[in-house]
This record gives C-alpha cells, sequence and structure tokens, in this order.
C-alpha cells in the first residue's frame, strides 16, 4: 500500500471506489488501458530484453513468465533474475526519460498508487529499488534523484510521504499530503536504505541519516508501514554496531506491538514475517523462531494464483494500480523464495 518494503501477499480484498481513481475495462489477455507514461513506452524495450537476455532459471515456471510477460512493466521485467539486459535498459540513456528533465525525480505511475506524472518520493523509492535489483546502478540517475529529494526536502530533512503534486491525479485515497510536511519514517527510512546499500554519498543522505537516527531515538509507538522504513534504514546504514543497537530497542516492538501477524493464515491487511524479514540475513529474522519462518515460508509458496502470480492484502483502488501491483509482487515473491532456498 504505497512504498511497500514487504511481501504483502495474502488474500485479495474487494476494490474500492475512489473518485477519480482510473477506471479501465480489462480483459483476458489485454493491456490495462491506461495512460501512456515514459514506462509504458519502454515496452518495447522489455520485450526486446526478454528475447536477447539469458533464459530464466529453471526454477521460474513458463506459467510465471506467462503471466510477467502479459504485464510487462519494465520496472518488473528488469528486476526478474537474469534479466541483466533488461536491467540494464533502466539505467542509462534510456532509463534518463523516467527522470524529469532538470528536475531529477520520477512518477508517472512508477509506484502504481499515484498515478500523477509529478515526483513522488515514493517513485524515487520504487526507482532505486529497481536500479539496484536489477544491478543497474546508474550514478547519474541517483544523483539526480538525490538534489530532487533535497530540493523537496521537509525542513528537518529526509522525505515526506507524499508531495502535493499529486492533486487532480488519481490516487490511492491513502495517498494524503501531511500536515506541515513532516518527513516520513516510511519514505525517509526506504530511501537511504537503499542509497546506504550502494554506499553513495550526498547531503541529502547525510541529513537524513540524522533524521532517522534522531526519530528513532524516542520511537515508541510505530505503526507497521513505519517499521519498513526504520528496518530497511537499519539493515544497511554503514554504523553498524549503532544499527544494532537501535534495532536491540525498536526491534521488538513488532511483537510487543503486534505488528506482525504470526499466523501466515491471518486474514485482512496484515504484514506478516516475511514482510519484516525477507531474506536469511534480516535484522528482524532473529525475533522468528525457525518453525514459524518455515510456516510463512509454505504459505508464500502456496499463495501463487492460477495465473501464475501472486497478490496483496490491502484495498485494490484502481484495475490499473493492481495489475501492476500484481507484477510486482509476483518477481517479489519469487525474490524471497529464492533468496531462502525455495528455488
Amino acid at each position: 500500500m504505497g512504498l511497500v518494503g514487504k511481501a504483502g501477499f495474502g488474500r485479495e480484498d474487494g476494490q474500492v471506489e475512489v473518485t477519480g481513481a482510473l477506471r479501465v475495462r480489462v480483459d483476458a489477455g489485454d493491456e490495462p488501458a491506461e495512460p501512456q507514461h515514459p514506462l509504458q513506452g519502454l515496452r518495447s524495450v522489455a520485450d526486446r530484453g526478454v528475447a536477447a537476455a539469458a533464459q530464466l532459471p529453471q526454477a521460474e515456471p513458463d506459467f510465471v513468465r506467462d503471466v510477467l510477460r502479459s504485464r510487462p512493466r519494465i520496472a518488473e521485467q528488469a528486476r526478474r533474475p537474469g534479466h541483466g539486459g533488461i536491467g540494464r535498459a533502466v539505467g542509462g540513456e534510456r532509463g534518463r526519460h523516467l527522470q524529469h528533465p532538470g528536475r531529477g525525480g520520477f512518477g508517472h505511475a512508477l509506484e502504481p498508487d499515484c498515478r500523477a506524472p509529478g515526483s513522488q518520493p515514493a517513485a524515487v523509492e520504487m526507482a532505486l529499488r529497481v536500479l539496484n535489483e536489477a544491478d543497474a546502478w546508474d550514478e547519474d540517475l541517483v544523483r539526480g534523484a538525490c538534489d530532487w529529494l533535497a530540493a523537496v526536502a521537509p525542513a528537518e530533512g529526509g522525505a515526506a510521504f507524499v508531495e502535493a503534486t499529486l492533486a487532480g491525479w488519481p490516487h490511492a485515497p491513502w495517498w494524503v499530503p501531511e500536515e506541515g510536511h513532516p518527513a516520513s519514517l516510511i519514505a525517509t527510512g526506504m530511501i537511504t536504505g537503499t542509497l546506504h546499500a550502494r554506499g553513495v554519498s550526498h547531503p541529502w543522505l547525510d541529513r537524513a541519516t540524522e533524521v532517522m537516527w534522531t526519530r528513532m531515538a524516542t520511537l515508541s509507538e510505530p505503526g507497521g508501514y513505519e517499521m519498513f522504513g526504520v528496518l530497511g534504514f537499519l539493515q544497511h546504514v554503514p554504523d553498524r554496531d549503532r544499527a544494532r543497537e537501535v534495532f536491540g530497542r525498536v526491534g521488538p516492538l513488532l511483537l510487543e506491538r503486534k505488528l506482525v501477524a504470526l499466523d501466515p493464515e491471518a486474514a485482512g491487511e496484515v504484514h506478516g514475517v516475511l514482510d519484516f524479514a525477507p531474506e536469511p540475513d534480516s535484522l528482524a529474522r532473529s525475533l522468528f523462531d525457525d518453525v514459524t519462518v518455515k510456516a510463512h515460508l509454505d504459505h508464500l509458496a502456496q499463495a501463487q494464483r492460477e495465473d501464475g502470480g501472486w497478490t496483496f492484502n490491502w484495498p485494490a483502488w484502481s484495475p490499473a494500480a493492481k495489475l501492476d501491483w500484481r507484477g510486482f509482487l509476483t518477481v517479489d515473491a519469487l525474490r524471497v523464495l529464492r533468496a531462502n532456498g525455495r528455488l
């Protein structure tokens, strides 16, 4: 549900009608009839990449390839293992078309819950994630994104959850600019985590890192989504001793505040163990025993739909966004299963 740093797989909730939301007719085998934007404009790049890239690992069945090919956002094609050719298409000269010229931000529905063309921190987070996972890191693109973040940063530093540029465009109902334009633990934490993982140096990152340390020092009642930002930051920030010390205090809040559903069959918009600890080396993995982790991995593997893809457990507000999220989460499910030795 915006700035997803989780697996987010589970039962599918009902559609949510939102004034101004995209309403499109999607027939079997058809592409969603949504406005053209740079990502969709790279469709031919993705198609050429699929044909030219190395063969998919045998663990990715044909029916998974089919569901991804039927909804081929370049972002999801790039994140698939074995598709370095597509990954490189995201970076370099083609990737620059995803940015707003002269401004460095990202928009154009790169984050599925906001269909506005204007730049948003969540779209920057998504772009950095794709560049990182596709091993297509581009210093110029990243520098431009950091410059944009610095230009729109809250007074304290960091990144807001939502910028007001989405006004008048279709977006999820929970995408509401916060009064006073404060820094968001979700956006700031997840963006800084990826940048630190790549060893980036930038004035915006320096200030944002201090924002995270300051906010975590008094963090006592976080929400689940805020913990995605906290954990993403602590996973990669260079000061490992300080990160472990802070995690020792804030990590147990996941259990104390019941932010994590230990039952993999829990219904509704819940966050499971793999949402907070998707990989064996995740900091939060230490909070859960092996039996619990195995149960959640089993559930993830069994949550695959008949069409080969995975879905999400938060409200679907737009058919176009639903298709985009399903592609994203299908790639993420494969990534998590592979990281845990299930593929």
